[in-house]
């Protein structure tokens, strides 16, 4: 999801992206554990650069969600 408020829902996380090597371009996806899940959750918020503000909110959602 590109939705911050479903990927809050969710029991597990996981990142998909490119990785470009020499000759081709791959599709990678990883398991992502708690921390990075809430910098994923506060990136989505807020954008590429992570503030306090936008990872207070992302743990917000987090722990509003496992509730």
């Amino acid at each position: 999801t590109h939705l911050p408020q479903v990927a809050a829902q969710g029991h597990q996380h996981l990142f998909v992206h490119k990785v470009r090597d020499s000759d081709a371009t791959r599709t990678a996806v990883s398991k992502l554990d708690n921390a990075q899940r809430v910098e994923e959750i506060a990136r989505m918020l807020g954008g590429v650069d992570l503030t306090e503000e936008s990872l207070a909110h992302a743990r917000q959602m987090v722990s509003s969600a496992q509730a």
